[in-house]
């Protein structure tokens, strides 16, 4: 049996390294969209990239609307941006929704105009697009090495997960003094959302050999280093450290995929505007105590790279061990419950046919090796409260 196995064709890495950006990208296109949010106008990483471009003497434009999980409408408001200005290459800053954002804005400046971005749900995307840099201010979503886009269609008020080899970031800038400035919050939830990345793929149907180096490497790192950053966010190494992981984690999903998490946190996202990370820790210890019963061994190799079994332990009792452990690592870094976030039990119960439906519609649940029902997504759903 073959394997495929995708990264970005190049990736730079280390404190500072932003001020090298220029010499990566010469001749890659004459005019940037620098595709990013207000927080990181604010805090002053867009400067940063600023200072870059113009010391390599490179044109370019911003689009700071991507505030809040990325919509059709944001990336319309993007690619608006885009052509009206002349733009023929594309700078991400930020976490998953710049990011997110900024790949769709490319490959949708190739497509007639008129074309719904909807039009390529369960499409393999696959086309020429302008070059793409991506620069993550979070250590966590991994977007930046990764061929997805997640994309609410406000119409249907579906969380569209979309993908193919065209979404590869060309070039992936790992810095992480761009995550000094995340709040505690932003930490924890962006570095459980990676580690729900590399947990997901060392136990998907779909795991390789290098899939599983990349994402044992990515769990060990983020267990070790999260609370370190937790608690002190100005931590350089802690902070590098996570930054490499949630790449590591990137690149373990873009290659094995992800499996019941994330089937079922994108509909809580889309249907109560809850942060995708957040709501990806909080179905973990959940969905993990459902996942574990058909894939022990594999859960029980996370457990030991945790630390919080021995070689010797059985299999069972070692997975048993690392559902425990990851329930009280999501609360040792301060993941509220739904409840905690203002959902009422009564809202929430009204969609649960809705969001098992869409769930199971996004085809990750079906990458666990203990394949879910509709009926069991909704027994997991109800645990949450």
């Amino acid at each position: 049996m073959g394997y495929t196995f995708m990264v970005p064709a190049k990736i730079i890495s280390g404190e500072n390294v932003i001020a090298e950006l220029g010499k990566h990208i010469e001749g890659k296109g004459k005019k940037a969209l620098i595709v990013t949010d207000s927080f990181m106008v604010k805090f002053g990483n867009v400067a940063k990239v600023e200072d870059a471009l113009k010391k390599a003497g490179l044109p370019y434009v911003i689009f700071d609307g991507a505030n809040s999980e990325p919509t059709d409408k944001i990336v319309e408001a993007g690619l608006g941006v885009y052509q009206q200005e002349g733009c023929d290459f594309i700078i991400a800053l930020g976490g998953g929704s710049p990011m997110d954002t900024a790949k769709a804005i490319g490959f949708m400046s190739t497509v007639p105009v008129g074309t719904k971005i909807s039009a390529f749900m369960h499409k393999n995307i696959d086309m020429e697009v302008p070059y793409l840099v991506a620069i993550p201010t979070t250590a966590g979503t991994g977007s930046e090495v990764t061929k997805n886009t997640i994309i609410s269609d406000t119409e249907n008020n579906v969380k569209m997960l979309l993908g193919g080899p065209s979404i590869i970031p060309a070039l992936a800038v790992v810095d992480p003094t761009f995550t000094m400035t995340a709040p505690p919050k932003v930490t924890a939830a962006t570095g459980i959302d990676a580690l729900c990345h590399a947990i997901e793929a060392y136990t998907s149907r779909k795991a390789q050999p290098l899939t599983d180096t990349f994402a044992l490497s990515a769990i060990a790192k983020i267990h070790q280093n999260l609370p370190l950053c937790y608690a002190d966010g100005k931590n350089v190494k802690a902070r590098f450290a996570m930054s490499l992981a949630a790449l590591e984690a990137g690149i373990a999903f873009n290659n094995a995929s992800v499996t019941i998490v994330h089937g079922m946190s994108r509909p809580i996202g889309a249907l109560f505007h809850i942060a995708h990370g957040v709501s990806n820790a909080i179905l973990l210890p959940a969905c993990m105590e459902f996942a574990i019963e058909e894939n022990t061994e594999r859960f029980a190799d996370i457990a030991r790279i945790m630390g919080v079994a021995e070689e010797n332990t059985p299999a069972k009792a070692a997975a048993e061990a690392f559902v425990k452990e990851v329930a009280r690592f999501c609360q040792a870094v301060g993941i509220p419950t739904l409840a905690e976030l203002g959902v009422e039990k009564e809202d929430f119960f009204a969609q649960l046919d809705k969001m098992a439906a869409d769930a199971l519609e996004s085809g990750s649940p079906q990458n666990t090796m203990r394949v879910p029902s509709k009926d069991e997504l909704i027994e997991i759903y109800k645990k949450l409260f």
